[in-house]
């Protein structure tokens, strides 16, 4: 009599829940940014020299033209209807929007760098996303920037100016979306050029004081001639300016906030856009 085996059943264990892949995704995208940022913060950290070497420029522009504006606008009536009550006030958020610009357009100077070195080639190897790349190095030049502008405004409180600290912390994270935008099409020119290295300057620099005196920036453009009003009215930078001033000023409901928040985002986006798709194609 022939007997069957039976071979136990074995049940297969109910395989656990996957996370949602956009939730994998975001963790991996702050990963990957970290990463960068701690990379590229290394060597400010072991040369905190060139942190204070950035101040000299506001501090030069806030000790010589400052006074100018004091005194040119300061007492006059159109001034005062334009500028307020403190010169100060509405020339302190000036100076930090002017040092965010010119430290996340300068991100690029760092990869021509690296492109000539073999270290981005490096980078590109390891398991990082392309975006946090730009994302990382963007925020990178916003910690010194961070810390240049707490001086700034200490500096300037015996001076008149006055600090609203949730105004000021606003301000803060609105500069580092619209640096983390500026930044990444700043990488994206570096890597457009790469083989003609000079252009990256050619193009900043061309580019960079256009932007900076359509915005109000240093002068009040109410007093300047219709045509120039009539650009700065598609200049993102002259948003960002004004939300600034309201932002530091305390009126975190005012409408050029809103605006200004529109103006950053926006260029956050396109400028990731520009990056990503630029760096995409210099490694194919």
């Amino acid at each position: 009599m022939s007997t069957v085996d039976i071979a136990p059943t074995t049940v297969a264990p109910h395989p656990a829940p996957a996370r949602p892949r956009a939730r994998r995704g975001l963790a991996a995208f702050a990963r990957d940014t970290g990463i960068v940022l701690v990379r590229e913060l290394r060597p400010v950290l072991h040369d905190p020299f060139s942190v204070m070497f950035g101040l000299v420029q506001p501090i030069v522009f806030l000790a010589l033209f400052g006074p100018l504006l004091v005194g040119s606008l300061g007492g006059t009536t159109t001034g005062q209807e334009v500028l307020g009550g403190n010169v100060w006030q509405w020339f302190v958020p000036s100076i930090l929007v002017m040092t965010t610009l010119f430290g996340t357009t300068t991100t690029g100077a760092n990869l021509l760098v690296e492109l000539q070195t073999g270290a981005h080639e490096r980078m590109l190897v390891a398991p990082l996303s392309r975006a946090s790349l730009l994302v990382g190095r963007a925020l990178k030049e916003m910690v010194p920037i961070v810390a240049q502008s707490v001086v700034v405004v200490l500096v300037m409180l015996p001076f008149g100016f006055e600090l609203h600290p949730a105004g000021a912390v606003v301000g803060l994270a609105l500069l580092a979306v619209f640096g983390v935008g500026i930044g990444s099409l700043s990488y994206a020119l570096a890597l457009a050029v790469r083989k003609q290295d000079w252009m990256f300057w050619v193009v900043q620099q061309t580019l960079i004081f256009p932007l900076m005196i359509l915005s109000g920036m240093l002068l009040p453009l109410e007093t300047g001639p219709r045509w120039m009003q009539v650009a700065s009215d598609v200049n993102p930078l002259r948003y960002v300016v004004d939300a600034e001033r309201a932002l530091f000023a305390g009126d975190l409901a005012a409408s050029a906030v809103a605006w200004g928040w529109v103006a950053a985002v926006v260029t956050a986006a396109v400028g990731l856009a520009v990056g990503i798709r630029t760096m995409v194609r210099s490694t194919d």
